[in-house]
This record gives structure tokens, C-alpha cells and sequence, in this order.
């Protein structure tokens, strides 16, 4: 288990680029995290989550190869000690239950930057 003083370490799943580099430029002023990543795709993030072992995972829901819910089956396969967040557009029925069942958060990307690092933190356990 980590301790509170260490920063949450976090990779970032986003395709769109404008929003994906605006994220991580609030993220890094947000206080106790971290980011080791930032990619584009699910397949970019399956291959990075081992090689950068990141405590959470922000990851948009609806990316160009595969969609969050796929996504976050594989890392419980590949890194099962990762805690996943959805940051979803539309959060309707669909994406609220992939996040129940792959024991995520889920946080609307119109909620702001305060919510996200909350919902960072608490999946964390911080």
C-alpha cells in the first residue's frame, strides 16, 4: 500500500489531443499526482501500463480502437493492481455500467478538472 505522501502516478487515455494535453497540463498542478504517461489509443495504453506501472488509469471511454470497457478488461488481465477512472462525454446507461463492472469510477468529462483528481485520488486510496 502507498502512502499519501508519495504522488499517485497516473497514465492518461485520450484520443482527442487538444483535450488530452490540456489534461495532463491541469493534472500536473493538481498536488500528489503524478503523470508517467499520455497516449491516444487502448492498445498504446495496454503496451505502456507495464512498462510504466502507473497506479491509475484515466481513460476516455470511447477511443478509436477499443472502447474503455475493453480496455479495462485487458488491464486487469495485464496489470490487475491498477485502478481504472472512465472520463466519458455522454455518460449514459452503457459506459455507467462498464464502470460497475470493471470496478471504476466514472467521471463526466464536463464535470471539471476537481472532480477527476477527486475521482484520481479516491481510486488510489489516497
Amino acid at each position: 500500500m502507498s502512502d499519501a505522501a508519495t504522488p499517485v502516478r497516473l497514465l492518461l487515455v485520450e484520443d482527442n489531443a487538444v483535450y488530452r494535453e490540456s489534461l495532463v497540463f491541469l493534472l500536473r498542478r493538481a498536488e500528489g499526482i503524478e503523470i508517467v504517461g499520455a497516449v491516444a489509443d487502448g492498445a498504446s495504453a495496454l503496451r505502456s501500463c507495464g512498462k510504466i506501472d502507473p497506479d491509475v488509469v484515466v481513460l476516455d471511454y470511447r477511443l478509436p480502437d477499443l472502447d474503455g470497457a475493453a480496455v479495462a478488461a485487458e488491464l486487469r488481465t495485464c496489470c490487475p493492481r491498477v485502478a481504472v477512472v472512465f472520463l466519458s462525454a455522454s455518460a449514459g446507461r452503457e459506459e455507467y455500467d462498464a464502470a460497475s463492472s470493471a470496478g471504476a469510477a466514472l467521471v463526466r468529462k464536463d464535470a471539471g478538472v476537481e472532480a477527476l483528481v477527486d475521482a484520481v485520488r479516491t481510486a488510489a486510496g489516497r
